[in-house]
């Protein structure tokens, strides 16, 4: 078998997985807490030292990478390479049609050991993107919720807004919008699914022989 792949920086894309939506939830949490005046600690300076800023960032990132909320988005979910391997594995002779388990274990399969080095990096690549912006849009949706409530708690006692408390929450509804309406992320992650496709169509020979071949042998895909 023919080794078409290559290392790719896998971990570094998943550090800026964490570090970046990390370090934004941060940088708002504490913007909130000066422009409110939330004296809670350690919100209650902006001197939060660089330990601090880094057990924070990577606290917050990884909570929010844990949750994997985007694998359930529809742009996760549909038109995928593995679905191309099901449909495949009803077509090939004297092979039962596969289920939806063993054709993501056969996409993997192909995807480590044939498919080439930038279709990996694509996967990685864009996969990072796609975490990183929907991270960032439920952060900026959650503090834009949270900057409404405190607006309203300061209108009840001042009975006015003013204006450096309005335009941090402006902020923050303003990324939220712009992430939103020229979301990339989804179109991207559907380009990279279809050219994994397309690599699958043009090696269909490759594909049907695995397939057939799983019915043979006794190692586990």
């Amino acid at each position: 078998m023919t080794d078409h792949t290559s290392p790719t920086r896998f971990g570094p894309y998943e550090i800026l997985r964490i570090l970046i939506p990390g370090f934004y939830f941060i940088f708002l949490s504490y913007l909130y807490a000066a422009v409110f005046e939330l004296s809670i600690f350690p919100f209650d300076t902006w001197e939060i030292g660089v330990p601090t800023l880094i057990i924070g960032t990577l606290l917050a990132g990884l909570t929010l990478y844990a949750k994997e909320s985007p694998k359930r988005r529809k742009a996760f979910q549909t038109n995928l390479p593995s679905q191309f391997i099901l449909e495949r594995s009803r077509r090939v002779k004297d092979a039962p049609a596969m289920d939806d388990n063993e054709a993501r274990k056969l996409y993997f399969y192909i995807l480590n050991n044939y498919m080439p080095a930038p279709v990996h990096e694509k996967i990685f690549f864009f996969g990072t993107i796609y975490h990183v912006m929907i991270s960032l849009r439920r952060t900026s949706f959650g503090f834009g919720i949270a900057g409404l409530v405190f607006l309203g708690i300061e209108f009840t006692m001042k009975s006015h807004l003013m204006l450096p408390t309005l335009l941090p929450v402006a902020l923050v509804w303003l990324v939220y919008a712009l992430n939103v309406r020229y979301n990339k992320a989804d179109r991207k992650m559907q380009e990279n699914y279809q050219d994994q496709i397309f690599w699958l169509s043009m090696n269909a020979k490759l594909v049907d022989d695995l397939i057939a071949q799983r019915m043979h042998s006794d190692v586990s895909l």
